[in-house]
């Protein structure tokens, strides 16, 4: 892995973890059914827990390798500027979302809606998840629910040009959320409602917005990447 990739899987962890909030209302019920659900033993659950979520984020690798193989496809193209800033928009959207102030990115969750319905079907023979492995195929189908902070952080990693680089940034992504859906599926309501208070909604749509803005192409890139040595 090239030291110069640090930086953008730092933000995409970073993003994972602002974006906590959303991820618990997407699958916070999920999670709460495969901490509730079978024995009681604690030890016991924790791997359901473990493998539901490994199976989500390696999804979100997958989507983030076929998603940058399209980036890679445009690297050397105007079309990647067209890519890079509607990546940036889509983060404005999503930090204007989380600070409560926009709710139009639902809207484009709608995009996913038609894979889904074809995917949803396949997990009810899943359920109710009895065995790591069932949890692991779950999460893994779970990873491709129509979700605007998903297709944010996609968009933004296909649009670095580079399908293994993508495919890493959504990982760290993936991982960023962990710390929150892990929590939820231990009942953590002391996080929930640190999650729920407006200042901290607020603060953490600032920060994807001006992720957002920072994104979008400009002189100020050039700036900073000439500052970084490249």
């Amino acid at each position: 892995m090239s030291p110069d990739w640090l930086p953008a899987l730092a933000s995409a962890w970073l993003l994972g973890l602002l974006g906590g909030g959303h991820c618990l209302g997407m699958c916070g019920g999920l999670m709460g059914a495969l901490s509730l659900a079978g024995p009681a033993d604690a030890t016991r659950r924790w791997p359901r827990l473990l493998g539901y979520n490994l199976g989500r984020i390696l999804s979100y690798a997958l989507a983030g390798l076929l998603f940058g193989s399209l980036g890679l496809a445009v690297a050397h193209t105007p079309a990647l500027n067209v890519l890079r800033t509607l990546a940036a928009l889509l983060l404005i959207a999503m930090g204007l979302y989380l600070a409560g102030w926009w709710h139009g990115l639902t809207r484009i969750e709608a995009l996913g809606r038609g894979l889904w319905r074809r995917l949803q079907p396949l997990s009810r023979p899943l359920l109710p998840v009895r065995t790591t492995g069932q949890a692991l195929l779950l999460g893994a189908l779970w990873g491709w629910l129509p979700c605007g902070l998903v297709y944010s952080a996609l968009l933004w990693s296909a649009a670095q040009g580079d399908a293994l680089k993508s495919a890493a940034l959504m990982l760290a992504f993936g991982l960023g959320t962990w710390p929150l859906m892990l929590a939820t599926g231990a009942a953590s309501q002391g996080l929930l409602a640190l999650l729920r208070r407006r200042r901290v909604r607020v603060a953490a749509g600032l920060l994807v917005l001006g992720f957002g803005l920072w994104s979008l192409p400009g002189a100020h890139q050039h700036v900073l990447m000439g500052g970084m040595g490249h």
